[in-house]
């Protein structure tokens, strides 16, 4: 049997994923930086390869990190969709993933102030990803503006979310207490509001 076509509700989810995946990895890109050329990489060849693969391999772990409430909160509102499932039942499913994450922890990095403040993220997130799932169009775009309509909509979503995002920013931090915390969490939130406003302006154009 022939493997099945994806769906209207499979493309718009593919999209919102594609869009979320496309910023994280550029503020990836941001906030690690680029692989330095040192003599030795050009002396041994194999340094060479081993910097740029452990480069690589910071990006993706950071991406992956960022991506994490947003995957889990788009998979939730998707079932809402596909399944009838309801929110509570999603956001159910989402503690219980969560709840499962911080008990093998062992070594103190998942706390529980930290999923606290990443529940609210999701619970907006979830709100965010179903309301584009049901809005009309298919690419990113199109659901946003079909989703929210107006410029001052969408922004108070990203000014609120970006709020959130300090919150477990700062949850994190506290956490994991190292000196350079704070410099990459500022970065990280600097570059990814300025991929925003300008996604933001994609969208909707600029403000007069």
């Amino acid at each position: 049997m022939g493997k099945l076509l994806p769906t209207i509700l499979d493309t718009k989810h593919e999209n919102i994923l594609t869009q979320e995946k496309a910023l994280a990895k550029r503020v990836a890109s941001v906030v690690i930086g680029q692989n330095p050329v040192t003599a030795w990489d050009v002396l041994i060849p194999i340094f060479f390869v081993f910097n740029v693969l452990k480069f690589k391999r910071a990006r993706e772990i950071f991406t992956l990190n960022f991506l994490f409430t947003k995957k889990l909160a788009l998979q939730g509102a998707f079932d809402m969709v596909k399944k009838g499932q309801s929110r509570e039942d999603a956001l159910g499913q989402i503690r219980d993933r969560t709840s499962q994450i911080l008990a093998s922890d062992k070594e103190g990095i998942y706390s529980i102030k930290i999923r606290q403040k990443q529940m609210r993220e999701m619970e907006l997130l979830l709100d965010h990803y179903f309301r584009l799932l049901n809005a009309d169009g298919k690419d990113y775009g199109s659901m946003v503006k079909h989703a929210y309509r107006t410029r001052q909509d969408f922004a108070a979503f990203v000014k609120e979310l970006e709020g959130i995002e300090k919150e477990v920013n700062r949850a994190a931090s506290q956490t994991v207490g190292t000196v350079s915390a704070p410099d990459i969490i500022s970065k990280m939130e600097e570059t990814a509001g300025r991929l925003r406003k300008a996604q933001v302006e994609t969208i909707f154009g600029s403000a007069p």
